[in-house]
């Protein structure tokens, strides 16, 4: 499994057999199963989390009992509470498996040490933060501006393994629309084919 780790890191720099070292000793790995919680909404913070193996959600769930998910994570890709960048944050979201996975953890201070010791790790956490910054604005001016047709088309487009992967409902609750208006896009689309 740490292999995929590294390949992942491998796709912006080379990692040397020192960093490789660095790694090992600072990642903790952790098998979820489907519905297990990685995180729950006032958990302290303690880890972000790579995906090797498998597909994670961050959600918020209101004060009437709906869910509202702020992130999908499939292989290769980072997921936490970003209050977890700074030291004794409480938990904002809920993080569960969607499917059975492996994945490995960095605590605070792991974080902290290869931001230190690692330039390209430094360098590619700190291209991630732009990227995903970039990804955050452009989905709250499509939630702001955009048809649900649009929202829904633009999603298949940037994520056309994630669609696959996840319930109707779960999708409509990314998308921030029903499930019912979900059928409705794929019914009127699946019509004009």
């Amino acid at each position: 499994m740490l292999e995929v780790l590294f390949a992942y890191f491998e796709r912006t720099w080379t990692l040397t057999p020192g960093e490789k070292d660095l790694i090992i000793s600072l990642v903790i790995p952790r098998v979820l199963k489907k519905g297990e919680f990685l995180l729950r909404e006032g958990d302290p913070v303690k880890y972000g989390a790579f995906i090797a193996k498998g597909f994670l959600r961050s959600y918020v769930i209101d004060n009437k009992g709906k869910e509202h998910i702020v992130q999908f994570a499939p292989e290769n890709w980072w997921i936490g509470d970003k209050a977890g960048v700074s030291k004794d944050a409480k938990a904002s979201f809920f993080i569960d498996a969607i499917e059975d996975s492996e994945i490995f953890l960095v605590d605070y201070n792991g974080h902290m040490t290869l931001m230190e010791k690692s330039p390209g790790y430094a360098s590619s956490f700190q291209a991630g933060m732009q990227k995903r910054g970039v990804a955050k604005d452009k989905r709250i001016v499509q939630s702001l501006s955009a048809t649900a047709e649009e929202r829904y088309n633009d999603f298949i487009a940037t994520y056309p393994s994630i669609v696959q992967r996840v319930p109707q409902h779960m999708l409509a609750s990314f998308l921030g629309v029903t499930p019912e208006t979900v059928s409705r896009i794929r019914k009127q689309q699946s019509m004009k084919k």
